[in-house]
């Protein structure tokens, strides 16, 4: 028996790391179609045609993911004993580890990296002070104008009403760019209708289409979002409304990269910031800044005190809004300031409201990417990151960085909580798994993890672990993963420890949207080994 890889024979028989037949697999499967992020799941077989390296009670998992809203039903598949979507195996005695506390729900499983959740954030200030607020986006979205606007709490604050409208399913957003904005805007306006005091409203298009490929949804979805717009902004200024119009990171401005291929990730491009106040006849100054001043200027439009962990400053310094008013946040999701060319799908849209708004209200500039927002330097921003540090009003040091730190200082390698994980290996004699994102930069996660848990292993003792592959498709450059397979391979035979035993989608594995079809999927490849199976080549 022989594999086939990049037009050679492989003389192995049997490859102890199974990186590269999974790559193989891959490739096969991009022939059919098939892309990264919705790869259908991969297994990998013995001789016999037997899956290997399931999971299992007893064993133990470490969920190399940490952003959270992406990682919430894979979690619950595996943690939750009254989990109603479908039927599983007993996995009580599974001890299963998350790199970072997404949800409260999780908040009794071993967390490696612990949070520190924000206090006095726009969303509690604006509670405390016995005001109304209304949170409204499609579903895609709904985590970050909940939990992470709110800083890390899954609750809402009393006085905090949260809208969340589904986003469609079973069509390729790509055919529908308007996705359910049109019900995301009829809810804030029926808010606005209320009098609710806050509104914050995001939508999600800009984001959510910007990550495709398609120029032509692209451009239109640029335009649909103008539309809307015009019609929440018409109703907000009838009702004497102060409207503050932002983005939490670029996306859409961006249509091709250099070399001439689709652009389909974020940027590090500012983003914009408009505020409308009706009862105004003169444009007053709005400074330029970054997220984290937002915050501070809603908190004044309100007449509501800046606690002090607020270090956000205002962007509206003289400007008086006497008495205290009712506020409008509208986050046009991925929405950056990009070049008034023909690479700008928001250039080439018919944009009139927009167009008419940047004219005649007050505008400035704002950072959402790199150290401004809590990331690495000259790293693009992200929803998650963007909606922390606008709810805030400071700079929210993004997990990423504090991942990132501990490996830098060592603390990684000696985590407790990853200490405890191969223990109970050992006193178990059972099987150590880690399920990790195959991707070098994005903010769910990275390759590194999985490689330096493998380094852990094997300095306790372990003589291996296995892997289970979310291809990205997002973050990272569509048609990368049989390359990335091969490169993290190649760290592993370094190592002399890891097997990849299973690979699928992100749009899969990481589903946000309630789709449990999907998690069982996933669930029953990595448990069952049920897939199309990859190994062996006759």
């Amino acid at each position: 028996m022989q594999f086939y890889g990049k037009g050679h024979l492989m003389q192995k028989k049997y490859s102890k790391h199974g990186g590269q037949e999974l790559a193989n697999a891959v490739r096969i499967a991009y022939q059919e179609g098939q892309t990264d992020y919705s790869m259908e799941p991969l297994v990998r077989v013995d001789e016999a045609g037997m899956p290997v390296g399931r999971i299992a009670n007893g064993d133990a998992v470490v969920f190399c993911c940490r952003r959270g809203e992406r990682e919430v039903e894979l979690t619950e598949a595996f943690t939750d004993q009254d989990f109603p979507y479908f039927d599983r195996p007993d996995l009580s005695q599974l001890f299963f580890v998350i790199l970072t506390l997404y949800h409260e729900k999780f908040k009794q499983l071993p967390v490696a990296f612990a949070p520190t959740k924000i206090k006095n954030t726009l969303g509690e200030i604006v509670s405390q002070a016995g005001l109304r607020q209304l949170r409204c986006s499609e579903s895609e979205k709904f985590a970050h104008i909940t939990f992470f606007f709110n800083g890390g709490n899954n609750q809402p604050f009393p006085g905090e009403v949260d809208v969340r409208v589904p986003s469609p399913k079973g069509v390729p957003f790509d055919q529908i760019p308007e996705l359910n904005l049109r019900e995301v805007a009829d809810e804030v306006i029926h808010g606005i209708q209320n009098g609710v005091n806050l509104i914050v409203a995001n939508f999600a298009n800009g984001d959510v289409i910007g990550h495709t490929s398609n120029i032509i949804a692209k451009i239109q979805c640029a335009a649909i979002l103008d539309s809307h717009l015009g019609r929440v902004v018409e109703k907000a200024i009838d009702a004497d409304y102060v409207i503050a119009i932002t983005a939490d990171h670029g996306n859409l401005e961006e249509m091709l990269k250099g070399d001439g291929s689709p652009h389909v990730s974020h940027t590090t491009n500012p983003v914009p910031f408009l505020l409308i106040d009706p009862r105004s006849e003169n444009r007053s100054s709005v400074m330029d800044g970054s997220l984290a001043d937002i915050a501070p200027t809603v908190l004044d439009v309100l007449n509501l005190r800046h606690p002090p962990e607020m270090t956000g400053t205002t962007l509206a310094p003289g400007h008086q809004f006497v008495n205290g008013r009712k506020m409008l946040l509208i986050i046009l999701d991925g929405w950056g300031l990009g070049r008034e060319d023909a690479s700008n799908p928001i250039h080439l849209a018919p944009t009139p409201v927009w167009d008419r708004l940047s004219s005649q209200y007050s505008g400035s500039i704002l950072t959402a990417s790199g150290e401004c927002v809590g990331l690495k330097p000259g790293k693009a921003g992200n929803s998650e990151a963007g909606h922390f540090n606008i709810g805030a009003g400071r700079v929210v040091l993004q997990d990423d960085v504090r991942l990132d730190q501990a490996m830098e200082d060592g603390s990684f390698y000696t985590n407790e909580i990853f200490l405890q994980t191969m223990e109970h290996v050992r006193k178990n004699n059972s099987n150590l798994h880690l399920i990790g994102l195959l991707t070098e930069k994005s903010s769910h996660g990275s390759m590194e993890y999985p490689l330096a848990l493998l380094q852990i292993a094997k300095g306790q003792g372990l003589k291996d672990a296995y892997l289970h592959i979310i291809f990205d498709g997002r973050s990272t450059e569509p048609g990368s993963a049989p390359d990335l397979l091969e490169k993290m391979n190649a760290l592993m035979a370094e190592m002399g420890i890891g097997e990849m035993v299973s690979g699928i989608g992100r749009g899969i594995a990481l589903d946000r949207d309630g789709n449990y079809a999907k998690i069982k999927r996933t669930f029953d490849a990595f448990v069952s080994g049920i897939g199309r199976p990859y190994g062996l080549q006759v």
